[in-house]
């Protein structure tokens, strides 16, 4: 298969700070880690993946809210189906609140968007199926609540995969 027969998977590139210092730089902490990720998305360039030109850029603003402008219009392009993959440089640059990371996550899930962290082993493909371990370990304490599980089983299953525990996953994040 060519290249060009390969579906081009449109990568959104979300960067955020949460305080404005080193912001006014020539070469700043979101620059930093939009080449990270630019570089991430080039060495997927064989599986179609291509980063939009477009900027989501929130520089002084927190990851403990969703109330941020270029998280907003990235929701919003989400929606309006003009991305197929999010790429984060970590985690955190998404969100800080393991329940805001769930509702991205559901959101992104109703329209088949993915999100890919470059600087990470931690990848969401989808929320409920081909999750990676330690991703369904982060996502389990929002999905069960706080009480354990009576049937064990998919906590086994996730065992198996190399995931010990869901917090001890966080952790390494």
């Amino acid at each position: 298969m060519t290249l060009e027969s390969k579906r081009v998977i449109r990568c959104a590139i979300y960067t955020r700070k949460s305080s404005e210092e080193g912001l006014e730089q020539s070469f700043n902490s979101l620059d930093a880690q939009r080449e990270a990720c630019e570089a991430f998305v080039t060495s997927q360039r064989q599986e179609g993946w291509r980063a939009l030109p477009g900027h989501y850029d929130d520089g002084g603003y927190s990851g403990g809210t969703l109330e941020r402008p270029a998280l907003q219009r990235l929701l919003k392009d989400v929606e309006e189906r003009k991305v197929d993959t999010i790429v984060v440089y970590k985690v955190d640059r998404l969100t800080r609140s393991l329940a805001d990371f769930a509702k991205i996550v559901e959101a992104l899930d109703a329209r088949g968007v993915s999100f890919r962290i470059c600087h990470s082993a931690v990848q969401h493909h989808n929320f409920y199926g081909a999750a990676d371990p330690e991703c369904a370990a982060l996502l389990r304490p929002v999905r069960k609540g706080s009480d354990r599980r009576e049937n064990t089983g998919q906590d086994r299953s996730l065992q198996t995969q190399r995931d010990v525990d869901g917090w001890q996953s966080a952790s390494r994040i």
